[in-house]
């Protein structure tokens, strides 16, 4: 048994305490979908092809992480820190940019790692597109990266039939993470701002859902501009709703901070190289117990085993919140669905905008009554504002109005930096302008009777 203070005094140490230190970075992530044009599975033969491509074009890059069956599966730069890999599954590609102070490095890098890669895939009938949602989704073959990562990621998600005691209902995609694609934004974020930054950033969630919305479960879902939110909440990762999505409390301090990490579960740890997964458990609990029944994958095949908590194994507790603390000392804010591939940048460009401007941004908040103090928590108002329809009871063109100032303070925080980084607010106000966002594009260009392959090359172009 480990005692709670000696828990406490771990996640300041893992959480906490690297936000002392004074840094002033962006790192970016962008999950991309891979399709296969002819409308049949991915081909994985080609996804090694390409990788192997990669490699010999961008020789800087050396293997980082090689899959069981012998693929390379993740490629990194240590010059740059650029990452080139796949997430989940080989029917996704993740560019991970290394952190840079502007965004035009970043871009410059991305869009030339990425045209290389599209290009390549096109030789062979495939293409990259900026859906957050893979709409080939049924095609492809739905399996994960063999490599202990992934494979232990799968085997939670499909665990869901054993939780029988809960009141919590699981959707019927536990394979989603290789069908679903995201745009990460992680900032440096000092102690003192801390608090501040998750609280306030937590309220605009709502405005977030009606600016980025990219992900159409074509077929099924609709009227859903982003189902990536339910894909979270009513996985595995759910079980515990404060694993997930957004945060509901203003946290008074760094001490109401860390109470809200203690009540987090947790479902993996390793023991020698080797992935062991659990039912999802409070972490205090987990601490608490001499022992834990898990399973561990050897040969093919899993196999019970019982482990002793250690305290170093809080490293593995992984909350996938819509703004999560890092061990970084970063903030990562991850609720937004990839975009299409020419407006990549705006994601990073209004968080960053926004980030040293959070007593303007409390100020518009504190004083709106257009979605804002009308009885909803932010978490409702986004599942209302990730419809195709706005509630009756929101004034359009005030929401507009509201969007608008909010990335306007977004332009103003760029404009601070004298860099010229506004200009990657584009798309946004052409958004608002037009009532709109790239998930009910793709739902307005469907009733249009516009193509999905249309609809997948547009949204894949980069100029």
């Amino acid at each position: 048994m480990i005692s709670h203070d000696l828990v406490r005094s771990k996640l300041y140490e893992e959480f906490i305490k690297p936000t002392n230190q004074v840094k002033n970075y962006i790192g970016i992530e962008i999950e991309i979908p891979i399709i296969n044009l002819n409308r049949e599975a991915v081909d994985f033969n080609v996804v090694h092809k390409v990788t192997s491509e990669f490699q010999k074009q961008y020789c800087d890059f050396k293997e980082d992480g090689i899959d069981y069956d012998g693929n390379v599966f993740s490629l990194k730069n240590p010059e740059t820190d650029d990452i080139v890999c796949y997430d989940c599954s080989y029917n996704n590609i993740e560019f991970a940019m290394g952190k840079e102070k502007e965004l035009f490095s970043i871009n410059e890098r991305f869009c030339d790692y990425y045209s290389f890669v599209k290009e390549s895939f096109e030789e062979y009938d495939h293409i990259l597109t900026g859906m957050g949602i893979n709409p080939y989704r049924k095609y492809n073959i739905n399996k994960p990266i063999p490599s202990e990562r992934y494979l232990m990621l799968y085997h939670h998600l499909k665990s869901f039939k054993n939780y029988n005691n809960i009141p919590m209902y699981f959707h019927k995609y536990p394979e989603y993470g290789m069908f679903s694609s995201a745009s990460q934004v992680q900032l440096d974020v000092q102690k003192d701002n801390l608090i501040k930054t998750i609280n306030i950033f937590s309220k605009i969630e709502p405005i977030k859902a009606l600016l980025f919305s990219n992900s159409v479960l074509i077929e099924e879902h609709n009227h859903l501009t982003c189902f990536r939110d339910a894909l979270w909440e009513y996985s595995t990762h759910g079980v515990n709703p404060h694993n997930i999505g957004a945060y509901d409390v203003d946290f008074k301090d760094i001490n109401d901070l860390q109470s809200y990490l203690e009540s987090l579960n947790i479902y993996c740890v390793m023991r020698d190289g080797a992935y062991i997964n659990f039912p999802s458990m409070n972490l205090l609990d987990y601490f608490a117990s001499d022992y834990v029944s898990g399973e561990i994958y050897c040969r093919g095949e899993y196999r019970k085993i019982d482990i002793r908590p250690c305290i170093n194994d809080i490293k593995y507790l992984r909350p996938f919140k819509f703004i999560n603390l890092t061990f970084r000392g970063t903030v990562e804010f991850r609720s937004i669905c990839t975009q299409p591939i020419k407006d990549s940048m705006c994601v990073a460009a209004f968080h960053l905008g926004l980030k040293d401007n959070l007593d303007e941004l409390s100020y518009i908040i504190d004083n709106d009554d257009v979605i804002y103090h009308n009885g909803y928590t932010a978490s409702e108002l986004r599942k209302l504002l990730i419809h195709d329809e706005v509630p009756s009871f929101i004034d359009k063109n005030d929401l507009c109005r509201l969007s608008k100032d909010i990335v306007d303070l977004a332009a103003d925080g760029l404009k601070n930096r004298a860099i010229g980084e506004e200009i990657f607010l584009k798309p946004l106000y052409e958004r608002i302008k037009k009532h709109t966002n790239p998930g009910k594009d793709i739902l307005q260009s469907l009733q249009n009777d516009m193509s999905i392959e249309k609809i997948i090359k547009e949204y894949g172009k980069i100029y």
